[in-house]
């Protein structure tokens, strides 16, 4: 009987060490990570920090810029204190080529999200359009916050990763409309 108790103890203090480990939030956090990390462009020594990088509420230094194309930097990407090189706001990446809108239909993956675009084919034999569509991975940063169903406005960069290409610079929150899947005219 000794045995199976301590079978029994073994196996709760395993289970709870595993859910302590693990980030139920599906996000990870800064305070998560392991590495020691900053902002490329900001000295963490300087005696005086610069007044360009300079945040509204104090002296903390912190780098984001104007992406420019019409798109406003988020107040989260000023205010809030992560740490992310591949957002157009607060890291090194572009926003080059084409702008697109689509849905979100997934976010398993960390700090990156599946939209779907749906649009229309003509099929020149039988003189009609089939509907059809398309995912693309957008890498999705720290400083938006969404739901499943939101439209998401994302432009083209440089190569993320395997299949992420296109990096998410706005979010209109979810329309009235009930299904993601609904095709709809754009």
């Amino acid at each position: 009987s000794t045995q199976s108790t301590w079978g029994r103890i073994t196996l709760n203090v395993c289970l709870t060490v595993l859910s302590q480990s693990r980030n139920l939030s599906g996000t990870m956090g800064l305070e998560d990570e392991k590495a020691y990390h900053k902002q490329a462009r900001i000295f963490g020594a300087s005696k005086k920090p610069r007044k360009k990088y300079l945040m509204n509420k104090g002296t903390k230094s912190r780098y984001y810029k104007k992406i420019g194309l019409g798109f406003k930097t988020p107040k989260e990407a000023i205010e809030k204190d992560y740490i992310d090189k591949k957002c157009p706001f607060t890291g090194d990446i572009s926003i080059r080529g084409r702008i697109l809108r689509g849905t979100i239909v997934s976010a398993k993956m960390n700090k990156t999200v599946v939209c779907r675009r749906n649009y229309m084919h003509f099929v020149k034999k039988y003189q009609r359009y089939e509907k059809r569509h398309s995912n693309f991975s957008v890498h999705m940063s720290p400083c938006f916050n969404f739901v499943l169903g939101d439209e998401a406005i994302f432009g083209e960069c440089r190569p993320l990763s395997k299949t992420v290409r296109f990096n998410c610079v706005q979010i209109n929150p979810k329309s009235k409309k009930v299904g993601m899947k609904k095709f709809d005219k754009f």
